[in-house]
């Protein structure tokens, strides 16, 4: 077991009754779990995000926190909230890292490994 380790569990969302497609707007949530896999007690401070389009655009997304918490995770804990993001196309992808801080006061960072937001419509690409 490493010492400093958060792991990241995602499920993301399309949500149709807040998106409108005629006006590209497609809204998506995405529940996420950060479980404390390490063996020492460490504080979540900030988040930074890469969300990309299927055109490739890309929004970078940075703060203190998530959802306007930085909880403080024991070995085996785990916080759990869900945001959302709207994108212009009907999927793209979503990567980024989280910043904590141990109790002993090793500052490291957490991989949130890449996930597809996708609003479940079968495209026949030509």
């Amino acid at each position: 077991m490493a010492k400093y380790q958060l792991r990241v569990e995602v499920r993301p969302e399309y949500l149709p009754d807040q998106s409108a497609p005629e006006e590209g707007v497609y809204s998506f949530a995405y529940t996420i779990t950060i479980i404390n896999a390490g063996e020492v007690p460490a504080q979540l401070i900030s988040r930074h995000w890469h969300i990309t389009d299927a055109q490739g655009q890309i929004e970078e997304v940075k703060g203190l926190g998530v959802v306007g918490h930085q909880p403080l995770l024991r070995p085996g804990e785990s916080f759990q909230y869900t945001s959302g993001c709207r994108l212009r196309t009907p999927s793209g992808t979503m990567h980024g890292s989280y910043f904590a801080v141990a109790e002993d006061g090793e500052r490291f960072e957490t991989e949130i490994p890449m996930f597809v937001l996708d609003d479940g419509t079968r495209r026949v690409l030509h």
